[in-house]
Formats: C-alpha cells, structure tokens, sequence
C-alpha cells in the first residue's frame, strides 16, 4: 500500500524554484571550532591499516585505535544493541568481531576450509540475538591445472559455534548474485529485497508474505521500489530513503522520499520533483528533517528537506569531495562530511559554514556514526 502520493503536487517543479531561490554563491571558509560538540557518538571509521580509529563526538578528537587481527577493514556492521561491530576484512574472507565497551577483538571466524575459499558479496545480516548471522557470497577451490567457481548461496552461520547452521533456498527460487537481507525488531522475520520485497519466517525461512513492489500500487502512480534504509534516528521497523521512480504519464524520471513500515507493508511516498544528481540521504534527529548531496563534479550543494511537508527548504553549495558519505550530529546541530580522505569536515546545519575539520588518523575504510542516545 502507497499513501501520500499525490503526482499533482510535482506542478511546475515548485521545488526546484524555492530551491533556486535559496541558492548563495557566498564561499565557504573554514574556521577555528574548538569548542563545538555534536553530542555524546562515537566514530569508527577503518583505515588502510590493521587498525579502527575512534573518534569522540564531544569532543571531536581521536580518543583511541583498535587493533584487527585480519588486516586492512572492509566492511563494518554494527550489532542491533549497538555493543559490537562485525568486521570484514579487505578479501570480503574474515570477520573479527569488536566488543565496544572494551574496543577489543572478541571473536573472529571465516568460512574457508582448505583449498576452498568462500567470499561475503554483499549479504551480511546478523539476527537482533546475535545467535547467528545470514551470509550470501561464493566460493572457489582451487585445483591443481584451475579454479573451481561455484554459485552465490545463503548461509546461516551460527555466531557461538562457528558452524553453517544451513543453507537457505534462494526465495522464489530465483538465484541472485548477490542479496540483502533485513531482520525484524523480534528477529521472527527476515525481509528479502530483490524484484519484490519478499518475507521469510525465520524458523525455516519459508516465504509468508510476498510486497509486489515491482508492480504499480495503482494504476499511473509508477513503480517505486524503496532501498533497505538505515539510520539511528528512525523507530525500529521503519526505514526512510531517496527513491526514484518514472513518471508513467509524462515518461520522465522523478525522486521522492519513500517512509516504508515493513510490519504493516504500508508507505508513505511524496515527490520531490525531477531526478537530480542527488545521493547520501540522511536523517536527523526527531525525524523530521533530512539532508542530502547534490553531487556533480565541480558542484556540490547540501540539500535540506522537510519529512513533514515533504518539500526540499535549502540547498546550499560548499566545497566537497570527489567521494562523500553525510551523517547529522547527535544534537543535529551538524553535518559531518566523511569518507575519500583523513578528515570529517564539520558543517554547522542551519548555516552551512564550514566550522571544522577533524583528521581521524588515516585515509578511510568503513565508517560508522553512532549518535548519542540523549542528545536530541
């Protein structure tokens, strides 16, 4: 079920207009912010090393490193309860798991076996007990004159004895190359996004319940498919993401923000007008503001939006990077630029300004934002 999809309000592009308005071509310079504070979060961020940087958000400085015992990080995948990082290594082979109380390396496990090598692509969910974890990758062996290729599968891998538990039937029978996988709060369910969004029961993990999101909801609305969101300042079993769909009257692309609630199979969907170089959707605290990247080369510009009246406010050009990930401050008060390079640059949410830069101790590698929990 789609709600709020009104194609009549994309107009003549309003959006766009309001946009243009607010644009500044006023530079942005780089000050001195010592005494600024995003909250009580906490930074990861791997680096081409055997090692993960910590970086306080209070105090936006690098409090300590973490050691890994697989080498260069790959991948990190943070715990429902927010106390262990899974880390992949740079091979997609290892995963080390980090306690973040201790920041210490507490387990690690892989699924090689001899001349056989298996490698994650892309599928790596762990269940919200922890008990067991669902992998999707591949494997190879190696023989005397050549390599073995062998299909995707999915792998339940139990966490506490280091064993495949089983492996799971494609659903639908439709073998992917790779797949994504999302749990519900109680871990009773596991939601396949593929053509459609597909529900398996995790007791067998047979398919119960089937989201034709392939299909038009009604006729003339277009197909819109949302991608698994995540974000820290959304309500468990909600994710919230950029979309972009294609007009089937006009023939034209459009983006909009889709609010999927899995357990109901309901969305909330609103345009925001035509499809623009826009990426790095992220939520702030409360959820109801959002901001995101504009992102041509040569041009860069932050994009403000607004949850509850669907309409983007601000948009703002500054001085980015070839490569940008965006994340918003416990507290929202600012908006961290990261990835492709050594520092997170700090920006001041209501006036854009450039207010800091914080070198995090080497290029990175994977990168988590965890916000305080009570600082909104």
């Amino acid at each position: 079920m789609i709600r709020g999809f009104d194609i009549t309000k994309m107009g003549a592009f309003g959006f766009l207009l309001a946009g243009t308005a607010l644009l500044s071509s006023a530079p942005l310079f780089g000050q001195a912010g010592d005494n600024i504070s995003g909250g009580s979060g906490v930074f990861y961020t791997g680096t081409y090393a055997d090692r993960i940087h910590v970086v306080d958000e209070a105090t936006l400085s690098l409090i300590d490193t973490i050691p890994t015992q697989n080498g260069i990080v790959g991948r990190l995948v943070v715990s429902d309860d927010r106390e262990r990082i899974y880390v992949t290594d740079a091979t997609y082979e290892h995963v080390e798991v980090i306690d973040l109380e201790s920041r210490e390396s507490i387990d690690k496990f892989t699924l090689n076996d001899g001349n056989r090598r298996f490698r994650i692509r892309g599928g790596f969910a762990v269940d919200p007990q922890e008990t067991y974890a669902l992998i999707t990758g591949s494997s190879r062996v190696k023989l005397l004159d050549r390599y073995e290729m062998h299909s995707t599968v999915i792998i339940k891998y139990d966490l506490k004895n280091h064993e495949i538990m089983d492996t799971i039937p494609w659903p639908g029978g439709h073998e992917r190359s790779r797949a994504t996988f999302r749990f519900s709060p109680d871990g009773s369910l596991a939601y396949f996004q593929a053509e459609d969004m597909i529900v398996l029961e995790t007791e067998n993990f047979t398919e119960v319940d089937r989201w034709a999101i392939s299909e038009e909801a009604e006729p003339g609305r277009g197909i819109v498919r949302p991608s698994f969101g995540s974000s820290y300042y959304e309500e468990p079993g909600f994710f919230t993401s950029l979309v972009r769909m294609t007009d089937p009257i006009n023939n034209r692309r459009m983006m909009g923000i889709a609010r999927v609630d899995l357990a109901e199979r309901e969305m909330d969907f609103y345009t925001l007008g035509p499809s623009e170089s826009v990426r790095r959707f992220a939520m702030a605290p409360g959820g109801k503001k959002a901001y995101a990247l504009y992102d041509e080369v040569g041009h860069y510009e932050f994009w403000a939006i607004d949850l509850e009246e669907g309409r983007v406010t601000h948009r703002q050009p500054f001085e980015g990077r070839s490569r940008m990930g965006l994340a918003v401050s416990s507290n929202g008060n600012y908006l961290y630029i990261h990835v492709a390079g050594n520092t997170i640059d700090v920006y001041d949410s209501e006036t854009y300004e450039l207010v800091k830069t914080v070198d995090v101790g080497g290029d990175m590698r994977g990168f988590v934002f965890l916000p305080g929990t009570d600082d909104e």
